[in-house]
């Protein structure tokens, strides 16, 4: 089973920066692949940026060059450091994790999300 806690959301100002902080706990698992998502009323869930384990990180192209995602292995932390934010950037942030358990089974795993607002 696993759990995730997203933080680190707030209001800032448009050329400003945030990182977004995903704790993921559990045991008997191994994370096949984690990422960040965004929504807003009417438009759906967005790809922000995604890791396949073993693989590069793919950003939508709307964040390239502004979004950086990372790991923190000790920590067990995904991060999402967020620059030059734009008003567009503005929406509830949730990450996700796709993991194996003690079996073969895969589960995605969905954090609370967690709030973004980029405005003057």
């Amino acid at each position: 089973q696993v759990q995730l806690v997203e933080s680190g959301g707030g209001l800032v100002q448009p050329g400003g920066s945030l990182r977004l902080s995903c704790v993921v706990s559990g045991s008997g698992f191994s994370i096949s692949a984690m990422g960040w998502y965004r929504q807003v009323p009417g438009k759906g869930r967005e790809l922000v940026a995604v890791l396949y384990t073993g693989s590069s990180t793919i950003y939508t192209d709307s964040v390239k060059g502004r979004f950086t995602m990372s790991r923190d292995t000790a920590k067990n932390t995904v991060l999402l450091q967020m620059n030059s934010l734009k008003p567009e950037d503005t929406a509830v942030y949730q990450c996700c994790v796709v993991a194996t358990d003690s079996g073969t089974s895969q589960y995605e795993y969905w954090g609370q999300g967690t709030q973004v607002i980029v405005s003057s």
